[in-house]
């Protein structure tokens, strides 16, 4: 449904305001200050300790505060505004501001509110919400951008009658459950079709084309049936470590983005920090496959498709093709397999995910089922169909949420302010 089926009110006034702009005339304009008052701080060790993210609070591991730290955090019960005022140039993306649901205790450098009118709290909840985005991320001042309740206590807020913040308030829950609902299952649909996508190509990958075709067994328990002309080879006679080292650093940088694949890493981290000297980092050429070691977890491998010469950490490993593989893509492929991420992790050398590391010989032992170089080519082009045609599916899924979240943003946002007319 349109804002623009939505009737406006009657008549407007000047809010005085600019991020208000003009509100109904019958609306009162009131300081935050008139409105809510600053909780002294309170401590309470009894209480879980908890933050706020994204405009709700929530628990957060007490396990993980010492104790002296939490006997300095104030509390913040039910039905009381939290405010993170600290570094707002840091973070102008995430709400900030948030009516708790539960009894927790929080950093001494929160701003907790206590409503000192009578009010509904969940109308001033989205209130908040806009006046946070619209404003008070403008307000502080030094390096850190750090406010307390004086920069605030002034601010212009609006206050409909009571019965009408009512009305909006019931209205927004419900419109909202319904936009949040709508987001989660096209979330959901999106995740199936990520799976189904992923299915069909290890289906191709490791066991063809062709659904009629004669099949054998491997005799290995972990890759089963294979098609009876496919071969069985050892990764070793298939793939050659390229050592070639840079001798100027001056290639292009590349890194592995398990989103992007095989990239230069300028278009994705100008700014990143990177190493004084790119000398002896590992060259890789078009074709090549680059494994990152401490990713064996992930199967992250990806073939370059870098035209020029490029080159890589020396942490990461570069393999060319040999041995009748036409397109070292089909490594890319079959390494996403779970039953071959299985065999990485568990040849793979270290205690701790993320710093486990799979060396080349350990690698190199490992078997595939290699089909003809022709079948290869083909799985290859059918799984690029696949991954496009799903992508496609899933691209549409993405923009729709995206104009769902738009929506229910610009709905919230003409309620509170009174451009739509909701009773």
């Amino acid at each position: 449904m349109s804002l623009a089926a939505y009737p406006a009110y009657p008549e407007y006034k000047d809010s005085g305001e600019g991020w208000l702009e003009n509100v109904p005339s019958h609306w009162e304009t009131r300081k935050l200050k008139q409105l809510f008052v600053e909780k002294r701080h309170r401590p309470n060790l009894s209480l879980n300790c908890g933050s706020i993210s994204f405009g709700k609070v929530v628990e957060k591991d007490d396990e993980r505060v010492p104790h002296s730290t939490k006997a300095s955090y104030q509390e913040v019960l039910v039905g009381e505004y939290l405010v993170n005022p600290l570094n707002l140039n840091y973070d102008l993306k995430s709400l900030r501001i948030g009516l708790s649901d539960i009894d927790v205790v929080v950093s001494a450098g929160y701003i907790v509110l206590r409503a000192q009118a009578e009010l509904n709290k969940q109308y001033f909840n989205y209130l908040l919400h806009r006046y946070d985005v619209s404003y008070m991320k403008l307000l502080g001042s030094g390096v850190r951008q750090t406010i307390s309740f004086n920069h605030i206590a002034n601010s212009i807020l609006v206050a409909p009658p009571l019965p009408e913040q009512h009305a909006i308030a019931a209205f927004l829950d419900d419109k909202c459950e319904k936009i949040d609902e709508a987001v989660r299952i096209k979330e959901a649909q999106i995740a199936l079709l990520r799976e189904r996508r992923q299915i069909l190509i290890q289906e191709a990958v490791t066991r063809g084309l062709n659904p009629a075709a004669p099949m054998k067994d491997s005799s290995i328990d972990w890759i089963g049936q294979i098609p009876a002309h496919w071969e069985l080879k050892r990764l070793k006679h298939l793939l050659n470590e390229r050592n070639e080292r840079s001798k100027n650093g001056e290639e292009p940088l590349l890194m592995v983005s398990q989103v992007h694949g095989l990239v230069v890493r300028a278009d994705f981290h100008s700014k990143a920090e990177v190493s004084a000297s790119n000398i002896d980092n590992k060259i890789v050429h078009e074709n090549d496959l680059v494994f990152n070691k401490l990713k064996a977890h992930l199967g992250v491998f990806f073939k370059s498709n870098i035209q020029d010469v490029g080159i890589v950490s020396p942490d990461y490993a570069v393999y060319t093709p040999s041995g009748g593989i036409a397109d070292s893509k089909f490594f890319e492929l079959l390494f996403r397999h779970p039953a071959y991420i299985g065999q990485f992790i568990v040849r793979a050398t270290g205690i701790v995910e993320g710093l486990i590391r799979l060396y080349t010989s350990d690698l190199f032992d490992i078997h595939i089922a290699v089909p003809p170089e022709n079948e290869q080519i083909e799985i290859i082009t059918y799984s690029n169909e696949i991954s496009d045609k799903f992508n496609r599916a899933i691209t549409l899924k993405q923009d729709q949420i995206t104009a769902l979240k738009e929506y229910k943003t610009s709905l919230i946002n003409a309620a509170v302010t009174g451009k739509i007319k909701v009773i």
